[in-house]
């Protein structure tokens, strides 16, 4: 219960919706046991003359209030009986339906406040998660699945929901309607009420026992399920590769293993489950037996208690029954709840390692430049730079060029602060990043990426993620100056028109030319070019290479390349090879020294 304690610190924005739920319940509870109470004047007054009430009754004090109640409801049956008995059977039906029909109208309303709750939660706890994921850093999503996120966003939360509509009836309405029930007993019958108390304690015993491993099995079945879902995710993103490969097979085979291993988890979980209301129903028609067999002596035998009591006693005792199961049901909702709650808790708690300094300061402006200074990084245990250091005056483009391996990209990462440092500094116009905000850094810097990041959205939506209130103009603009606005201005709805997942009702380079216009409407001081034309057809990577270097006017930029002919007019290329600094100078200048750059030169010469 202590995860499902923590959801529920979400509740305190809307506890003016439980408070209400509670209030309703309560008179749920009360009607309810008051529906069956009902029936015992009904009975007895019809039935048995001797029963019905001449006198007015007198009243004595709160002492004896409940004598004063039952003899005032006999007497108005009773006078109704003398004067007109079928006219007193319909008054005492109208009673008994008033007593049912507010009882089930309390138990919607309850219900209905319920729903504003639980909803407004699970709404809260989605936002929660969501706004974590985009605060964690990206090294916390290259160690987990996609699906396993997702199912946690979606199947995880779902759990908690169902749980929570449970506990909230476990703890409010099923308890109150036992516990006025019992006190009903209890006025009627000290004695036989002992006998139900013998159901309570064995109910939950046995059902202990059952439901003891449904926690660690809830929680194997939602990371199954999140394993499913990345298998899933997994399939959907790499079509093209499962069938030019013909491995439709293996991934079905791989799929159908989760599936199965899910299949088997749940059948034993959900039969644990179902084990709970026939248990609970069987020890409570147990106790229903023994309360026939020793309260019928009472009526029969002894004549300690009138038919009419017993009836009532034994639709009372039966009444349990109901909650009971419902309780019983909820443990096992909790249960299986709590381990939903400890997945979504452990993405909620997750500290970010990535985060602003206490003193970190806004800047808004570019003025000299970046360096990079003595700079050492490593992915977990793989050394990625070593004592690296650069300087990128403003105005100035930077070439990093290498090896797939040599850390070119890591150089990108760290700069944007995707990750921090192990060793060394980068700082921006002398102030250490990690003492500027995120969102302020960020601001100066315009990413384009080699694959062309884009959303299932329009192309006006993907354009101004930088931007919001960039005009049309600023948009057209910001498209030509990316050689793209020649295919979007004949595309059927133009800027309106939805790309598709991923962007991939377009062309590569296509894509690409976007995703240039989308860093250009941004106009930031400082461009990050990583790898942007690598994956393009020579024709495609000429109109993005021109786009480039429109954009590049006037901007600082880091250029990291694999082809060399698109930063040839670099005013300083460096080579790297396994994280250090082999070459450094212009393009000339490093062709004439025939040292590694030469040989990449030459590699890519014959390509």
């Amino acid at each position: 219960m202590n995860y499902f304690k923590k959801i529920m610190r979400f509740a305190l924005p809307y506890q003016r919706f439980g408070v209400l739920s509670i209030i309703c319940n309560i008179f749920y509870a009360l009607f309810s046991t008051l529906s069956f109470l009902a029936l015992i004047p009904v009975i007895e007054i019809l039935f048995d003359k001797t029963k019905r009430v001449s006198e007015v009754p007198v009243w004595e004090g709160w002492s004896n209030v409940k004598d004063y109640a039952v003899n005032t409801f006999y007497y108005n049956v009773s006078e109704r009986v003398a004067s007109d008995e079928i006219g007193a059977l319909i008054y005492i039906c109208i009673i008994v339906v008033i007593l049912f029909f507010l009882k089930n109208l309390f138990g919607y309303l309850a219900n209905f406040f319920l729903t504003f709750l639980r909803n407004g939660v699970m709404k809260d706890v989605r936002d929660n998660i969501y706004n974590k994921l985009l605060e964690l850093p990206i090294s916390y999503f290259s160690e987990k699945k996609k699906g396993d996120t997702i199912s946690r966003i979606t199947a995880d939360v779902n759990e908690v929901q169902n749980s929570f509509l449970s506990v909230l009836e476990l703890i409010i309405r099923e308890p109150l309607t036992i516990i006025f029930t019992i006190i009903a007993m209890i006025l009627l019958s000290p004695k036989l009420t002992i006998f139900v108390f013998v159901f309570l304690p064995i109910s939950g015993f046995v059902i202990s026992r059952i439901g003891k491993s449904l926690k660690r099995r809830s929680t194997a079945a939602q990371e199954e399920n999140g394993n499913f879902l990345s298998i899933v995710e997994e399939t959907l993103s790499n079509l093209k590769i499962i069938k030019g490969f013909n491995a439709e097979k293996r991934m079905k085979t791989k799929f159908e293993d989760s599936t199965g291993r899910l299949r088997s988890i749940l059948n034993n979980l959900v039969n644990r489950q179902n084990l709970a209301s026939p248990t609970s129903e069987f020890l409570g028609i147990f106790v229903i037996v023994v309360i026939l067999w020793f309260g019928g002596q009472m009526v029969l035998v002894e004549e300690s208690m009138g038919a009419a009591t017993f009836i009532a006693f034994l639709g009372l005792s039966y009444q349990i029954l109901t909650p009971a199961k419902q309780i019983s049901k909820a443990s096992y909702s909790l249960k299986k709840g709590d381990a939903a709650a400890a997945r979504i808790l452990e993405i909620m708690e997750m500290e970010s390692t990535i985060k602003d300094a206490p003193d970190a300061i806004d800047v808004g402006a570019f003025t000299n430049g970046v360096v990079v200074k003595n700079v050492s990084f490593k992915y977990e245990q793989d050394t990625v730079l070593k004592n690296f250091s650069i300087q990128v005056p403003k105005g100035k483009t930077i070439a990093l060029v290498g090896q797939s391996g040599s850390g070119k990209s890591t150089i990108a990462n760290l700069v944007t602060r995707f990750y921090d440092v192990n060793e060394g500094s980068i700082s921006v116009d002398g102030v250490d990043i990690k003492k500027i905000t995120k969102s302020s850094l960020r601001n100066l810097m315009g990413l384009v990426t080699q694959d062309a990041i884009l959303f299932n959205d329009s192309i006006r939506e993907n354009i101004i993620v930088g931007k919001e209130d960039a005009t049309e103009t600023e948009i057209i603009e910001a498209l030509k100056v990316a050689n793209a606005w020649e295919f979007v201005k004949d595309l059927p709805q133009g800027l309106d028109t939805n790309i598709g997942d991923s962007g991939n009702k377009l062309s590569g380079g296509q894509k690409q030319r976007l995703s240039i216009a989308r860093a250009v409407l941004k106009n930031p001081p400082i461009m990050i070019l990583d790898e942007a034309t690598s994956a393009l057809d020579t024709e495609s990577e000429r109109l993005v290479q021109q786009a480039l270097e429109n954009m590049m006017k006037n901007r600082t930029s880091i250029v990291i390349a694999h082809r060399l002919s698109t930063i040839q007019n670099a005013d300083n290329i460096i080579v790297m090879q396994k994280g250090e600094i082999v070459e450094q100078g212009k393009h000339q200048e490093l062709l004439e020294i025939k040292g590694a750059y030469h040989k990449l030169v030459a590699m890519q010469s014959f390509e």
